[in-house]
């Protein structure tokens, strides 16, 4: 019998130090925005189009989304044609923010983007991030298309997180950047600002995307995310210059297996990557106390693995490839 793995070299909720290479912006001019909720400003191009919106900061401590949206409100970008909406989304959470603390500030009082369900929008709980989405839900409404601006605590490839509908991969398809695509239901923890309303409904013509573009606090995510964001506005003709970085081929992986922890005492048997693709199927990758937690199938792509899960959390969700 071989010994168990040595799980020493993951305590769990035990955070590692990480260098904050990225400034918050000051987005003081921008709170009072258009539309009157704090924080969204629109604008309308002279043609009919879609509306889009382009969002940051659900994650308080998400740096890489406010740069870019900061970026563009002081470039004046403009659409040519259709509605286009900037939006900075957990204003109390972000002004919170400590680069001493960087993993403090991700909300106020629980995370806003597991609360976009119709029964916790609707429902008698009052909290910071409620009221937020509560304030910004009859703007949501509006628009047609969602690209969520997000980052990684823990190292992992880029990508783009398009739901299970084919609308939502074709999504990704047109804002063509980073190059791996996974389709998933979310999280048992709460319903995510993109799988709100008729974004995850097949039958409903509302496309969204969230990309999760790197690692927190790295100036390569502002990066990824600008062009991104760019591939998008200029593929649905939003914008005239294409991005400065052209697309790679995609490869698209749906999620099977969503892997919550259910002790205090997950750990993974080493320090995997997001991204990373275990071979053989049936692979030990963790231990969940004492229940093993093993690849169901060859190939198995590893999706944002995180390495000191809370009890009750997504662990890490296990995808087959698709193309």
């Amino acid at each position: 019998m071989n010994p168990p793995p040595d799980l020493s070299i993951l305590t769990p909720h035990a955070i590692p130090h990480f260098e904050v290479r990225l400034t918050a912006p000051d987005i003081a001019a921008w709170i009072p925005g258009n539309t009157g909720i704090p924080g969204f400003s629109s604008f309308k191009g002279s043609e009919p189009g879609p509306h889009i919106a382009i969002t940051a900061i659900i994650h308080g401590n998400e740096l890489a989304g406010a740069v870019v949206i900061d970026q563009m409100l002081r470039e004046a970008i403009r659409p040519l044609r259709g509605t286009l909406t900037l939006g900075f989304i957990n204003l109390d959470a972000f002004s919170r923010f400590d680069p001493a603390q960087p993993t403090a500030s991700r909300f106020v009082d629980e995370d806003l983007n597991r609360v976009w369900g119709r029964d916790m929008l609707e429902g008698g709980r009052d909290n910071s991030e409620l009221r937020r989405a509560r304030q910004i839900r009859p703007l949501i409404d509006q628009v047609d298309i969602l690209l969520d601006l997000h980052s990684m605590l823990w190292p992992s490839a880029p990508l783009l997180l398009s739901g299970m509908a084919e609308k939502g991969i074709s999504l990704a398809r047109t804002i063509g950047q980073p190059d791996l695509v996974v389709a998933d239901v979310g999280h048992l923890s709460g319903q995510r600002l993109r799988d709100y309303g008729g974004f995850d409904d097949p039958a409903q013509p509302q496309l969204a995307n969230l990309i999760e573009a790197g690692q927190h606090w790295q100036p390569e995510t502002v990066t990824l995310t600008r062009h991104a964001v760019a591939g998008l506005l200029h593929n649905m003709g939003m914008v005239n210059n294409p991005p400065a970085a052209a697309p790679h081929p995609q490869r698209t992986a749906k999620v099977t297996n969503t892997v919550t922890a259910m002790t205090s005492s997950f750990a993974f048997v080493q320090e995997f990557h997001g991204g990373d693709v275990i071979s053989r199927r049936n692979t030990l990758i963790a231990l969940d106390g004492t229940t093993e937690i093993r690849t169901p199938y060859d190939n198995c792509l590893l999706v944002m693995p995180s390495l000191r899960p809370s009890r009750g959390h997504t662990a890490v969700r296990l995808a087959r490839f698709i193309n």
